[in-house]
């Protein structure tokens, strides 16, 4: 099959969840014998035509000079493009700006979309952006040929409000064994003597609240802040918690051998995440034997279920700093690492999409019009 995915940044990762998963699961469809294309924005630091296979097709994303606005022209461009190529498929990750242009996508193409979390719920967006995002997620849900939920949660949402069939599959992760302690000396760091948060920073991955809790503790334990900072929340943080030099504020870190080292030698790894499906940087964690403490949300619990601590508020994180200790829920940790290698690993998931796109391709008859 010819394959393009669309609604990324591009390969390899340099962003996020999506990212990683396109990087992954091109990889992996072009091992499987696919042609596979994947969109990148112009100014990807990855700037070469191919990646282990992956055609790399470079559009003008215009997002670092007009912010969120930026996204628009970006995936206008990539649909576009998409019109002249002749796609079996084309995989649709997340809908939040693609999707205003769904009549421009070409007709002959299958349009799989994965809906990603619930959008507007995020507290960064102003009422009217929220509105709109309502409104791009109905278009998503009808205008698609087939849908993907990373979450049952999302699953069930989409057939509530749409009356729509889904198929769940979950993200992934790979688990980790390269276990190396010298990593640690790069972040200035000793084995199991420091805490971790890691997240974009946005207000509803409660990183204020995590850092409150922290902070009204005597314990200076230090905990690493791992995301992109040099944003207006980010600001915002550094300047709130300035006097606290055992928050440290480390900006964004992108290798991930380094990533699942300072998770698996980490004590506490807090997990502040509240909106959204299936959270990659979740199972990334639960891959590295973190002992995770989660945000009390039913997204959160459907993943740990009964492996995890979970908080509300600042002071429930205090109280787990004081009290909770990794040494003593080693089982926990354990059973987390064993839903990764039973449930949530990059093999299964990859081939559970590639099944759906040989049953969407069998089954649709987009492709006789040819």
């Amino acid at each position: 099959m010819k394959i393009a995915i669309l609604g990324t940044r591009g390969v390899p990762n340099y962003y996020g969840g999506f990212e990683q998963f396109a990087e992954f699961f091109s990889v992996y469809l072009v091992e499987k014998g696919h042609e596979v294309y994947c969109y990148n924005s112009h100014d990807h630091p990855h700037q070469e035509k191919t990646f282990h296979g992956v055609h790399i097709i470079h559009q003008y994303d215009p997002e670092y000079k007009l912010g969120t606005f930026g996204q628009f022209i970006y995936d206008y461009n990539c649909i576009m493009d998409s019109r002249k190529r002749d796609f079996d498929i084309i995989l649709q990750l997340g809908y939040t700006s693609n999707s205003v242009w769904h009549f421009l996508l070409p007709k002959k193409s299958i349009i799989i979309t994965n809906m990603d979390g619930l959008e507007w719920k995020r507290t960064k967006y102003s009422k009217p952006v929220q509105q709109f995002l309502k409104y791009a997620e109905r278009l998503a849900a009808n205008s698609s040929d087939f849908l993907v939920s990373d979450s049952l949660g999302i699953q069930k949402f989409l057939k509530s409000k749409y009356s729509k069939d889904s198929t769940y599959i979950a993200y992934g992760a790979y688990p980790f064994s390269n276990h190396n302690e010298a990593v640690l000396e790069e972040y200035g760091v000793e084995k199991g003597n420091y805490n971790m948060i890691m997240a974009r920073f946005e207000p509803e991955n409660n990183l204020d609240m995590v850092l409150e809790g922290v902070a009204m503790n005597e314990d200076k334990t230090p905990i690493l802040v791992v995301g992109k900072h040099q944003t207006k929340y980010g600001e915002y943080l550094k300047n709130k918690f300035k006097d606290h030099s055992h928050i440290r504020f480390m900006g964004g870190i992108y290798n991930l051998e380094n990533l699942n080292n300072l998770r698996y030698f980490s004590k506490l790894y807090f997990h502040g995440h509240s909106v959204g499906g299936t959270n990659p940087s979740l199972l990334e964690a639960m891959a590295s034997k973190a002992f995770v403490i989660a945000h009390n949300n039913d997204f959160n619990k459907g993943i740990l279920k009964e492996n995890s601590y979970y908080f509300s508020n600042p002071e429930e994180v205090k109280n787990i700093l004081n009290t909770i200790k990794k040494n003593d829920n080693l089982q926990l940790v354990q059973n987390n690492f064993d839903a990764i290698v039973n449930e949530f690993n990059w093999e299964k998931i990859n081939g559970e999409y590639l099944q759906l796109f040989e049953e969407c391709y069998s089954k649709s008859g987009k492709r006789k019009q040819k």
